[in-house]
Order: C-alpha cells, then structure tokens, then sequence
C-alpha cells in the first residue's frame, strides 16, 4: 500500500482531476443564464471561452518543463490558487471583454494539471499504478458531470456569478490546504521507480506516433465538441425531461457524464485483456453512429445515444495511453505525453469555433454532430494503420485524462 504521503498526493491529484473539468466546463452552462442576463446570442458568448481554452492546450508543456525545475506540488499550490482566483474574478466581472480575460486565466492556471498531476500521481501511486489511475481517472470524469449540476443548481438558487466563485473559493481553499501539508513536511516529489522500456523498432515507432497524433486530436476534437454543445443541444431537445430552469439541463447533461465516468476502468480492463489495437478502433468505431443519430434525435433517446458516443469516447483513452507508452522510449514519455495534452486541449478552441460557427449560421445543432460523426470515422480509418499487437510487454501509461 501507498505511504501516508503517497495517499495524501493521490488526494490532492485526484480533488485536481476533478476541478480542472468541472472548471473548464461550467461556463457551457453559465453562459445559458448570460444569455437572458447579458441578452447577447449564444454563439457570441461561447466564444468568449475559445482563448481560455487555447491556453489550456499551449501552456501545458511549458507547465510540465516547469515543474521539473521547481517541483510539481508547488506547481499545484499554483493550479489550485490561479484557477480558483480567476474563476473568482470571472463571477465579478461586469462585461464580456474582462470575462474572456478571466475565462483566460482559468485556461492558464488549468493548463498545470495533467502534465504535473498526472506524473506526480504516477510517482507517488506504489504498486497499484493502475488501480490508482483508474481511480484518478473517474475523478476527472465526475467533474466534467458536476459541471452541469453544480452551475445549474447554483445559477437557479442564487446567480451566474455564484456558478463562478463558489467552485474558485473551494479551489483556493485545497490550495491553501495543500501549501499547509508542504510547510509542515507531510508532501514531497519523490523519484519515479524505474521502469522497463518496450522495445520496438524505430520504424513502428515513428509510424504509431504519427498515427496517434492525427487519432488523439480528432478524438479531443470530437469529446470537446460534444461538452461544448451537450449542454445547449439537450436545453433545445430535452422534451420536457429537463423541466424548468437551467438545473434541470445540467442535471441531464451530468447523468450522462457521471454515467461515462466508470468506463475508464472498463476501458483499462479491456485493454489489459485484449489486442491495444482492436480496443482503441472499437471505442473510436462506436462513436460514429451515435454522434450520427445525435445530430437528429431528442428526449430520452438523445440522453442513451449520448451516454454511449461519451462512453466510447472516455473508453478509448486507456488503450490509447498504453499505446502511446508501448511505442516510445520511457526516455521521452514526459515530452510525449506533453504533447498529448496539447493535442487535447489544443482542440478546444477549435471546438468551440467550429460549435459557434455552425450553430451561427444554422441556429441548430444537426450540423454540429454530423462533422464531429465525421471527423470520428477519419479517426477509425486512422487507427486502422496502426500495427498489430505483437506480445511486446506495455509498461504502465505516463498517465490517463
């Protein structure tokens, strides 16, 4: 079992995964109440989020270079004290010029979390790396479901501006805790246990690569445009399931995620039994009918066929990791998984562009999903480049989103 100090970090890294979700993703149901508040469309609002969410991406792999330097927990009291405060501002802003400033700053001080949590988790998680990241693993799921509840229910019993400052105080508040912890000795870095490197060839190795390049950025595309619209789309489509208020959206939108959250355990469970291969293009495969039949259903049929194409999504992120692990030198897994989380967080923002523009010009959400169904069948034909499995040993991913 992990040491007192390693079960504290695992704490504290996985109260992170959790709040770097919900907080890059309660505006998409924040700006339903701007909307009325601020009478301004929809698709003008929603882009105000776009530069936020490019920062996530860009800033991540010179957070993680960082980190080596000064030490990943103090880069964390950094996440939790920069994200919180600027979400604090956000909920005190009067115009949407200093909102996107703010929203800006939340995509800076997001961008920490995955290249610094993750390895730190990682170091400090023992001999149950994956029991630990799985676990990890659901905690960022949650927060992407509380997103919905916890703006909503928010907005409904008080304002907009409360969706804002009440997530910001609790994540200062576990900064100021985690500060705490470290002058008092109970939370270090410690060293990463060496590991055994798989060996492949160069040639498999570039090829895997470049493959899973275009694969995990077309995926990021496809789950950040589906959190970007969820919301909005089942506000239009809810028939009634939602009831009155902004609540009863993010609650529907939260069943879904709250229900997709566990498959990264499935999906790690899955991918340690069967070919890497057949894993990742079956979850990548599932997504291009559902998000298909999305682009037109509604009602209770629109929250199944969601729950699934989410499912599938999150799902694949396991065997993608392990991939990613097996095919490059552990030498470099710190500037490859960087450039993961860039690839990720970097489709945000186009995401978001792409959502504006198409909901900008049509007023609905059919369009929407029929790009995305189509960006995810590139994916699987993508992924079917990739080589068999050839029994060569995976070490344990760097880490899983």
């Amino acid at each position: 079992m992990p040491t007192q100090i390693s079960r504290t970090t695992i704490v504290f890294s996985s109260l992170g995964h959790l709040y770097i979700h919900l907080c890059t993703a309660f505006f998409f149901v924040i700006v339903l109440s701007l909307e009325s508040v601020w009478q301004r469309p929809y698709h003008e609002l929603i882009e105000l989020w776009t530069l936020g969410s490019l920062m996530v991406g860009v800033v991540a792999l010179p957070a993680g270079m960082l980190s080596d330097k000064v030490g990943a927990a103090r880069m964390m009291v950094a996440f939790f004290l920069g994200m919180g405060g600027c979400a604090i501002a956000a909920g005190l802003t009067d115009s949407s010029n200093a909102l996107m400033w703010c929203l800006t700053g939340i995509g800076v001080f997001a961008a920490i979390y995955h290249p610094v949590g993750i390895p730190w988790l990682v170091r400090n998680a023992g001999t149950r790396r994956g029991k630990v990241l799985g676990f990890n693993g659901i905690f960022g799921s949650l927060g992407t479901a509380l997103a919905g509840v916890v703006a909503g229910s928010l907005i409904d019993l008080s304002s907009w501006r409360a969706a804002f400052i009440v997530p910001g105080a609790v994540s200062v508040l576990t900064g100021v805790a985690l500060l705490a912890f470290m002058l008092r000795g109970k939370i270090n870095d410690v060293a990463a246990p060496a590991r055994s490197e798989a060996r492949v060839s160069r040639g498999d190795m570039w090829r895997v690569f470049g493959i899973l390049v275009a694969t995990m950025f077309l995926l990021a595309l496809v789950y950040q445009g589906i959190q970007t619209s969820l919301p909005k789309l089942v506000e239009q489509r809810h028939q009634g399931l939602a009831g009155e208020g902004i609540f009863g959206v993010g609650l529907l939108v939260a069943a879904v995620y709250t229900a997709a959250a566990f498959m990264q355990i499935v999906g790690g469970h899955l991918a340690d039994r069967f070919p890497l291969k057949r894993v990742y293009v079956g979850a990548l495969l599932i997504q291009v009918p559902t998000l298909w039949l999305a682009a037109s259903l509604g009602g209770l049929p629109l929250l199944m066929v969601a729950t699934i194409m989410v499912m599938a999504g999150v799902g694949a992120l396991p065997a993608e990791n392990m991939l990613l692990a097996r095919y490059t030198p552990e030498s470099r897994h710190g500037l490859v998984f960087g450039i993961k989380f860039v690839l990720a967080f970097g489709a945000a923002p186009v995401a978001v562009q792409l959502v504006a523009a198409i909901t900008g010009r049509t007023g609905d959400f059919y369009w929407v999903y029929v790009t995305l169904a189509a960006f995810a069948l590139v994916a699987v034909c993508a992924a079917l480049l990739l080589p068999r499995d050839r029994g060569i040993p995976a070490p344990q991913p760097a880490g899983a989103d």
